[in-house]
C-alpha cells in the first residue's frame, strides 16, 4: 500500500502515524492494512475512574442537602478526572479505530451529565457499541441514565408527555431534518413514556407512567414502546443514508459525493452493521482519491493528539489539559448543545487560529500564555505587566524529545514536512521552509506544526 495512502488512512481513523509504523505497514496491501485496524479494535478497553465512594449511596443521602452538595462537588472532580483519562487514552490507544469511532459517536449521540456514574457508563457504552449494530446501539442509548436526564425523558409521562428525546431521536440521531411530522413526534414521545433509571443508573420502566394505548407512527398503528419506534425508524432507508452522510463528512470529506453516499447507504441498510460500513469506506478506492486527502480541518482534539503522535508529551498539571481544550474550542464531555460541535470550518475563527498556530511553540517550549476567562483572547507573552488579561499561566509539559529523535532519526528536515503534513504547501511556505532547513530537527518540527497547512489532515 502506498505510504501516502497509509498516512491518510491513519490521519482519519487515528491521529497520525510514526515513520516506523508507516514503514512496517507499507509492505502490506490495502486489505491487510485495513483488516489490521479492525482486528486491533476488536476488544473494548473501558475507561474507569475510582468511584467506589458511591457504592453505599442511597436515596436518603440525596435528600440530605449537605450530603448532596458534597456528592455534587466530588462528581465534578471525578468528571474532570474522567475527561483527562479519556484524553490520555486518545494519546495512547491500543484500539485506534474504536477510540476514533467513540470520539465520532460522542458528537452524534451528544450528551452531557453531572453525575460521574452516568458519565462513565455512557462514555463506555459509546466505546462498546462504536463498531457494533446501530439499531442495538440506538436502543441502548435511549435507556441510558445520562441521556434520560439530558433530554428530559425522565419527565416524559403518560399524563404529560415530554417530546424532547423523541424529537432529537429523529432529527439528530437517525433521520435528519424534515423527515417527520409534529404528529410523529407526539406519537413517538408517548411510546417513550415511563422511561426511568434507578439511583445507580440501571434502566427501568415506570409502568404507571407508560402510555399503553395505541400510537400511530409513520403510518403504522399499535401499542408501541420505545424499541418499537426505533425499529420503525430504521425501516426507513433515510436512516442509513443519514448516518452514512455523517460518517462521510467526518472521515472522508465535508463535501458530500452523492454516488458514494448511495453506495454506503446500500451497505449499511442491509443490517446496520457499523463495522461493515466502515470496512467498505476504508477499502474503497475513492477514500484515497487526491480530493479527499489533506482537505479536512483537524478538530482541537485531533490537533492536540496529533502533535503527541509526533512529539510525545505530558502535561505537568493535568488540569491544563482542559484549559488548552477550552482555548481551542472543544472540551471533552462538555458539548455546546445537543447538536454537538459544528465541525469543518467552524473549528477555526480569528481567536482559535492564532492559538493553534502558536500552541506547538507554547507547549514544546514551555512558554507562557495569557488568556481571558472566556478564551476570547490569548497570546504568547513575555511581559505580563503589558497585558492586563483576566488569567495567565505557564503551560508546562514534559516533551519526550528522545522518542521524537529516535522515530525520525532517518528522516531529514526536508523529508520531515511530507512525513507530518499531507496537504500541499503553498509556495511561500515551501520557500520559508527551504530557508530554515538547517534548523535543528526539534525547532524545525515545531515550525512545521505551527503552519496553517498542519491544521489539515
Amino acid at each position: 500500500m502506498k505510504s501516502a495512502h497509509i498516512q491518510h488512512l491513519y490521519n482519519r481513523i487515528g491521529f497520525g502515524i510514526t515513520p516506523q509504523e508507516l514503514k512496517r505497514l507499507s509492505k502490506k496491501n490495502k486489505k491487510k492494512v485495513v483488516e489490521e485496524l479492525f482486528t486491533s479494535s476488536k476488544n473494548t478497553n473501558k475507561i474507569n475512574v475510582d468511584i467506589s465512594y458511591l457504592k453505599s449511596i442511597n436515596y436518603k443521602d440525596l435528600k440530605n442537602k449537605e450530603k448532596r452538595r458534597e456528592l455534587q462537588k466530588m462528581s465534578r472532580k471525578k468528571i474532570t478526572e474522567f475527561s483527562i483519562a479519556w484524553f490520555q487514552r486518545l494519546n495512547n490507544p491500543s484500539e485506534i479505530l474504536r477510540e476514533k469511532m467513540t470520539l465520532f459517536w460522542a458528537n452524534h449521540f451528544v450528551c452531557e451529565n453531572k453525575n460521574i456514574l452516568f458519565v462513565q457508563k455512557y462514555n463506555n457504552v459509546l466505546r462498546e457499541n462504536a463498531l457494533g449494530n446501530f439499531k442495538d446501539f440506538t436502543k441502548t442509548i435511549s435507556k441510558e441514565a445520562a441521556m434520560l436526564n439530558y433530554l428530559n425523558n425522565k419527565q416524559n409521562k403518560k399524563k404529560s408527555p415530554n417530546e424532547n428525546f423523541a424529537r432529537e431521536l429523529m432529527e439528530l440521531f437517525t433521520l435528519g431534518q424534515d423527515q417527520y411530522t409534529e404528529k410523529d413526534i407526539k406519537e413517538s414521545a408517548r411510546a417513550f413514556t415511563g422511561y426511568n433509571h434507578k439511583i445507580k443508573g440501571d434502566f427501568f420502566l415506570r409502568k404507571k407512567h407508560h402510555d399503553e394505548s395505541d400510537k400511530t407512527f409513520f403510518g403504522k398503528t399499535g401499542n408501541f414502546n420505545g424499541d418499537d419506534i426505533i425499529d420503525i425508524i430504521l425501516e426507513k432507508e433515510q436512516c442509513a443514508r443519514f448516518i452514512s452522510e455523517k460518517i462521510y463528512t467526518y472521515f472522508v470529506n465535508d463535501t458530500i459525493d452523492k454516488k458514494h453516499i448511495e453506495k454506503m447507504t446500500k451497505v449499511f441498510y442491509k443490517d446496520y452493521n457499523i463495522e461493515n460500513l466502515m470496512r467498505y469506506v476504508l477499502l474503497s478506492n475513492w477514500f484515497y482519491d487526491a480530493e479527499n486527502i489533506g482537505n479536512k480541518i483537524k478538530s482541537p482534539i485531533e490537533f492536540l493528539v496529533g502533535m503527541n503522535t509526533i512529539v510525545p508529551y505530558k502535561f505537568k498539571k493535568t488540569k491544563q489539559i482542559r484549559l488548552v481544550q477550552r482555548l481551542l474550542g472543544q472540551v471533552l464531555l462538555s458539548p455546546p448543545n445537543v447538536a454537538g460541535w459544528k465541525t469543518g470550518r467552524s473549528w477555526i475563527d480569528s481567536n482559535t487560529i492564532v492559538t493553534r498556530l502558536r500552541l506547538p511553540s507554547i507547549l514544546l517550549n514551555n512558554a507562557q500564555i495569557a488568556y481571558s476567562e472566556k478564551g476570547d483572547e490569548e497570546t504568547m507573552i513575555t511581559n505580563f505587566e503589558k497585558r492586563k488579561l483576566r488569567k495567565q499561566a505557564y503551560i508546562r509539559i514534559n516533551a519526550n524529545w528522545n522518542a521524537f529523535e529516535e522515530n525520525y532519526k532517518n528522516i531529514s528536515n526536508k523529508e520531515l514536512a511530507s512525513a507530518i503534513i499531507n496537504t500541499k504547501l503553498n509556495k511561500g511556505t515551501a520557500e520559508m521552509l527551504n530557508r530554515n532547513e538547517k534548523l535543528s530537527k526539534q525547532n524545525y518540527v515545531i515550525q512545521l506544526m505551527s503552519l496553517p497547512e498542519y491544521q489539515l489532515c
